[in-house]
Parts: C-alpha cells; structure tokens; sequence
C-alpha cells in the first residue's frame, strides 16, 4: 500500500484521541516505509543515486534498489520487530502507546497488499523470510476501495465525531 495510505489509516484506527494522538499515528503508519526508502529517495533527489527505469505503472526492478534498502525494509516490516518495540516502549512510559499499532496495522496491510515479485512482506523476519503472494496495492481493484473507504472514513469521522458540549457554563445566582 502506498505510504499516504498507510499513515491516513493509521490515524483514523489508533488516532483519533487528539490531534498529537493523530499525528503520532499517522507517523508510526508511515515509518515502516519512511525508513528504508526515505534516506534512498534523499539520494536521488540528491542525485547521489540514479532512479531505477521504470516501465509505465510497473515497480521497478527490485535487483536495482540498493541492498540496504531491503534490509531495513525486512527489520521494519517484521512483526517480530513490531511486538518487541511495542512491549519496550510500553514498558518505558508505563503503559501501552496504542498509537504505535499503526505500525502493526501497515504491515499486516503489507502482507495482503504486495506480490511476491516486489518487496513481499517478511513478517517472520529474523526466524523466517516467509511471504505471502498478495494482491498489488496499485491494482485499482486494491487501489480504488482504499482511496474511497478513506474518504467515507475521514469525513464520517469528521461529519459525525463527538463534540463537546457547547452550552455555557451554569452559574449559580442567589436570591
């Protein structure tokens, strides 16, 4: 799934408490892919890089992505890795961080939504590099729904969240 995405429906499943709550976890829904391909796309922009050829709408070569970049992407794609960051940070500030589900919820989105032919997800990963042959998230049959049930999602949540009340304050008056 495209990072966009990601980060949007990490903020509407883990963040809808208040406004850093949401941007804490529109973050951990991009990080996943924010580590691995945001210093790589730095050295492009930099032209420190060369851009993989790209053929219309397909990936690129997957053999011409530095091998760094698939490592880190084995490390932030694992739930191993997930659990154990989760249970740390949890334990650090004494109580759960749900926000950093996002970064579960983008890979489990990963597993169903990447092909075995470009960046499979290795959920497994260290003890195992097993992947499942998902659909690719640029299909429009992936990506249509995605980009439609975001938009129902934002603006029933927007439309019809819980407002305060807005009645002034009672006061009290003495006879």
């Amino acid at each position: 799934m495209d990072i966009v995405s990601h980060g949007l429906w990490g903020g509407i499943a883990f963040g809808r408490t208040n406004r850093r709550s949401f941007g804490l976890a529109v973050a951990c829904g991009i990080l996943p892919d924010l580590v691995p391909f945001g210093p790589w796309h730095v050295t492009m922009l930099l032209g420190l890089a060369q851009r993989p050829p790209r053929n219309g709408w397909e990936p690129p070569d997957p053999d011409l992505i530095p091998a760094y970049v698939h490592h880190l992407y084995s490390v932030t794609h694992s739930l191993l890795v997930f659990l154990v960051v989760f249970a740390v940070i949890g334990i650090v500030c004494r109580r759960p961080v749900w926000e950093i589900c996002a970064w579960g919820l983008h890979i489990g989105m990963d597993i169903f939504t990447h092909s075995t032919r470009f960046f499979p997800t290795p959920f497994l990963w260290p003890f195992s590099t097993f992947t499942i042959n998902g659909w690719p998230w640029g299909q429009p049959a992936i990506f249509v729904p995605n980009v439609l049930l975001l938009v129902l999602l934002y603006a029933w949540f927007w439309l019809y969240r819980p407002r305060a009340s807005r009645k002034p304050p009672h006061t009290h008056t003495t006879v």
